[in-house]
Order: structure tokens, then sequence, then C-alpha cells
């Protein structure tokens, strides 16, 4: 059994920032990359950032310069500093991992419950 859990979200007034965390635990024997993606009210998942396992990270273009996203290894966690919040950033932000729980098992998407992050003054 694998569990991501998130935390870190609340209410943020634009321009202000916050700090995300998500802890993967349970059986794993990889993680390969390690993400966060959001959701707003009526739109669909969208990717905000992927961090590979060799240390490359992808960010979406509404994000870049704004967002950062780190992984901590050895503790299986994966961060997202995020500055400058606007209001559309407002959504609910997702913890994604893509790992093996044992090896020569076939990879896997976990999710986290999720954590809202709602940006406005």
């Amino acid at each position: 059994q694998v569990q991501l859990v998130e935390s870190g979200g609340g209410l943020v007034q634009p321009g202000g920032s916050l700090n995300l965390s998500c802890a993967a635990s349970g059986i794993i024997a990889r993680i390969y990359d390690m993400a966060w993606y959001r959701q707003a009210p009526g739109k669909p998942r969208e990717l905000v950032a992927v961090m590979h396992s060799r240390s490359i990270t992808n960010y979406a273009d509404s994000v870049k310069g704004r967002f950062t996203c780190s992984r901590d290894n050895a503790k299986n966690m994966v961060y997202l500093q995020m500055n400058s919040l606007k209001p559309e950033d407002t959504a609910v932000y997702y913890c994604n991992a893509r790992l093996v729980t044992t090896f020569g098992s076939a990879i896997r998407d976990y999710w986290g419950q999720g954590t809202q992050v709602t940006v406005s003054s």
C-alpha cells in the first residue's frame, strides 16, 4: 500500500507565498517522477511541475519563475515553493508519484488527496 499525503495549503493574499509538501510512504522500491498537479473549479487537472529522478524539472509556463519544485529522495518527499501567488493559482493541488513497489513490477501512478490553495485579498 502506497500513500501520498500533502500539506501546506491555505489562504494567502496575492503576492504571497506558500510551501507545499508531499510525503510518500508504504512499500516503495523506487520512485521515478514526482509531480504537482492542480485543478481549479470547472477546469481539467493540469501539470504544475514534474521532477524526474535525475533532478530534471519541468514547469508549466504559467508558473515558471514563481514556483520551485524540489525533492528529498532519502525521505520520499517532494516540495513546491510558490511565490508571487496570483488569484488564478487558486486550485486544489495534488501530489503525484510514479513508482514501483517492488523491482520488476509495473510502474504505477499514485495520487495524494489534494490540498486547497486559495489566493484572495
